[in-house]
């Protein structure tokens, strides 16, 4: 296996759409607007959007997420909209195994651009990416077992729920343990 850090990833990965593109150091004010403007749909499923939220911290957040992507320790994506260079959201390929060439793909979307298909288009294009230019063999998502919304995009681009992971972890309060479902697709 190849060192990950000389892989050539490239900065934009162009869809129908959309097209996702690497965060860079200065995303932090646009990220930080479409957050604060979805907090109350992303606190009940993400433990991040219960801290508190500040440009700040998101532009550090962006630049820490920059250096793992150069370092190929994760390769967190921004989900653009070509007709207006709109930020959409946010995906990646997660938990990285190099060794096996597992990735888990993560997403969340600004909530004035949910129910619109943004996110369904950027998992179809991050999973043949991974497919196809980072050879994968296994690509996972997961989702909480009560979030309805994130669950139907892998069952609508095609992953098999391979089971459920019984009270596996807590809320994104720390307060409530949850199941989380677990769907794959494989080479």
């Amino acid at each position: 296996m190849m060192n990950p850090i000389l892989l050539d990833i490239p900065e934009r990965i162009e869809g129908e759409r959309i097209y996702l593109r690497s965060c860079k150091p200065g995303d932090g004010p646009m990220v930080f607007e479409a957050v604060s403007a979805s907090i109350e749909e992303l606190k009940p499923w993400m433990p991040w959007a219960n801290g508190i939220q500040s440009e700040e911290r998101t532009e550090a957040n962006i630049r820490e997420s920059y250096a793992d992507f150069i370092l190929r320790k994760d390769l967190r994506l921004h989900i653009m909209r070509k007709a207006d260079d709109a930020f959409l959201g946010s995906t990646g390929l997660h938990r990285i195994d190099w060794d096996a060439l597992k990735f888990e793909i993560g997403y969340w979307v600004d909530s004035r651009h949910a129910k619109n298909g943004y996110v369904t288009e950027a998992v179809n294009l991050l999973t043949r990416f991974a497919f196809d230019e980072l050879n994968a063999n296994r690509i996972e998502i997961r989702a909480d077992t009560e979030n309805k919304a994130s669950r139907r995009i892998p069952e609508n681009t095609g992953f098999t729920l391979e089971g459920i992971l019984r009270h596996d972890s807590y809320n994104s309060t720390g307060s409530i343990l949850t199941s989380t479902c677990v769907y794959a697709k494989i080479r």
